[in-house]
């Protein structure tokens, strides 16, 4: 839960350019008024935005005002993540990495995932990339790569 821990902590401090109703919900989750920050997270949610999305993952990951469920946190971190959003992305990678709320752990798709953050610009994502990468084989590495390369084409185009 280290990683949850940390995410709550940066996804609290930093600001970013969320619209208002997303930093009043940071607000209601720094003070611990977790169902009214849900409640103000939902419609950014439902509309798409990933933000709100991510803060939604980070509510069933750490079980924040809900019954902790690490297969809705993944589902609210995926759809955050396919959106290019590389908080969400470093989560999805770890859950791919430990195998949380699925049936086994995805090395591939854990290092896919953590290359993808760290090219959105997640500064720990390297980190967990370089700490994934020493238990996968050879072949396991070559088809990250390979996603990786499908994935950034149309998740970040210029870089």
């Amino acid at each position: 839960m280290k990683f949850h821990a940390a995410i709550l902590a940066t996804l609290l401090s930093v600001s970013s350019p969320a619209t208002a109703d997303i930093e009043a919900a940071r607000d209601l989750m720094e003070a611990g008024a977790f169902a009214e920050a849900r409640a103000a997270l939902e419609p950014a949610a439902r509309s798409g935005n990933a933000d709100a999305e991510e803060l939604i993952g980070v509510m069933y990951a750490m079980g924040l005002g809900v019954t902790r469920d690490p297969v809705r946190a993944f589902d609210w971190y995926l759809r955050a993540a396919m959106k290019g959003h590389p908080g969400a992305q470093s989560g999805v990678g770890w859950y791919y990495e430990v195998g949380l709320g699925m049936p086994a752990p995805d090395l591939v798709r854990a290092y896919m995932w953590y290359a993808l953050s760290a090219i959105g610009g997640d500064p720990d994502a390297a980190i967990s990339q370089e700490e994934v990468v020493k238990k996968m084989t050879p072949e396991q590495i070559a088809k990250a790569l390979e996603l990786v390369g499908d994935y950034k084409v149309w998740m970040y185009p210029f870089r």
